[in-house]
């Protein structure tokens, strides 16, 4: 499902699957490239996803762009810039059965909804296959 909410677009898909696989996914720079259309490889300072945390993100072509972490509620949601540009906020909301995983762009970036898409796909295929990450 694809909406604008908050001057943000997010695009959003209903997981059977845990919700800590999926955080996993979200916050191992190892896992980014497994699920994430635009990313080839990804380094952070410290190893960990936690605000403030600074990063190398390369692209599809091999382009490093830094990163810095803005925003994260453990467990839960964080948020990226990218070459100090505001990117995407990651959102993982556990529900019966599994999760609702949303991931954010800003407004400026409709075009990047279908990478979401795929991400969101891909996230969902690999927390099936190892549940317990």
């Amino acid at each position: 499902m694809v909406a604008l909410k908050a001057g943000r677009w997010t695009a959003q898909r209903h997981m059977r699957v845990p919700p800590q696989a999926v955080w996993h996914l979200l916050t191992d720079t190892d896992a980014w490239p497994l699920w994430g259309p635009t990313v080839k490889r990804a380094e952070i300072d410290g190893g960990a996803v936690v605000e403030g945390a600074r990063g190398t993100v390369w692209t599809p072509v091999g382009v490093p762009l830094p990163f810095e972490v803005t925003y994260v509620d453990p467990e839960h949601c964080w948020s990226w810039s990218v070459a100090g540009v505001p990117a995407t906020t990651h959102e993982v909301e556990p529900v019966l059965g599994g999760c609702v995983v949303r991931m954010t762009a800003p407004l400026w970036a409709p075009a990047y909804l279908p990478v979401l898409e795929v991400a969101l796909r891909r996230i969902e295929r690999l927390a099936a296959e190892r549940p317990t990450a």
